[in-house]
């Protein structure tokens, strides 16, 4: 069930899939990349991180970035979500874990990433917490110091097993996880030129007309997220079909030919689905991420 679930022996993303996101990618290289490029040098003092955490608002790319890591390595990815874990049978989740970081082991090298890993992983202590929560977050700790420790063959080198997380909520994490987590890497809302080069990246399969001013669409996107502006794109790709087809009968619609209906994306479209989508991250969001990665945060 696990490998139906979560393995990914080819996620297909790149670095160059992922606009701007510079920092995150050097981190992210020189933590997970480069240990297994050059074995021989990340040993001692030197040894890769344990752990490596993405935090920041939503949508901002952490999954892709996660992809793109096991893609640039070439490991088997296993991609981790609460549900996959969870089970209402007494000690089902704490036996799916194990088993979860043995298949890592065996497919070795592999990058496990736990998505949204908030759910799985808050503060142990806390009032009405489950005893079988309490048993999962512990096996988690005791599974993520057993891989990273050392390869397969018991030599000591470089872990052969990576562990990525991913949450929105940072602050909320048990604090032994955030100290096996050791490289915490803060993926912030894009900015300006980024936003233009997102843009860019979602419409390459389109025609978009030469009215188009990416960078005045840079401008107007201010406090959007990568999902927002993908959701933005996808709406302005939209328009041209919506035009063709109003007032038409569902017979007329499906005589119509591709050609009629995909018509170049104009700026018009792109101004008109600016005003139908509004950001969906807060300014407080923002500010209480910035002071997560201001206390723990490491760069």
């Amino acid at each position: 069930m696990l490998e139906r679930d979560v393995l990914d022996r080819s996620p297909g993303v790149h670095w160059e899939d992922i606009a701007g996101l510079a920092e995150a990618k050097r981190l992210l290289e020189e933590a997970v990349v480069l240990p297994l490029l050059m074995p021989d040098y990340f040993t001692g003092i030197r040894r890769p991180w344990k752990g490596v955490l993405m935090f920041g608002p939503p949508g901002t790319g952490k999954t892709m970035l996660a992809k793109a890591v096991a893609t640039e390595c070439g490991t088997t990815f296993f991609n981790v979500s609460s549900s996959t874990l969870a089970s209402k049978y007494r000690g089902e989740s704490e036996r799916m874990v194990r088993c979860l970081f043995d298949m890592a082991r065996a497919n070795a090298p592999s990058t496990i990433f736990i998505d949204e890993i908030d759910s799985l992983c808050t503060s142990r202590g806390q009032a009405g917490e489950h005893e079988s929560s309490r048993r999962v977050k512990s096996e988690i700790l005791v599974q993520i110091d057993g891989c990273t420790t050392s390869d397969a063959s018991g030599s000591g080198g470089p872990p052969q097993v990576m562990v990525l997380a991913a949450t929105n909520f940072p602050w909320d994490l048990d604090e032994a996880l955030r100290r096996r987590l050791e490289k915490r890497i803060y993926i912030p809302l894009p900015d300006r030129a980024q936003r233009q080069e997102l843009v860019g990246i979602n419409c390459r399969g389109v025609e978009v007309a030469a009215d188009v001013d990416l960078d005045g669409l840079g401008r107007d996107t201010e406090g959007y997220s990568g999902d927002d502006l993908t959701n933005i794109c996808r709406d302005a790709a939209m328009m041209g079909m919506r035009r063709k087809i109003a007032g038409k009968r569902p017979a007329e619609i499906k005589q119509m030919r591709q050609e009629e209906v995909a018509v170049p994306i104009t700026m018009a479209d792109f101004t008109q689905a600016i005003a139908r989508i509004s950001p969906s991250v807060s300014q407080d969001d923002i500010v209480k991420h910035e002071q997560w990665l201001a206390e723990f945060g490491s760069s």
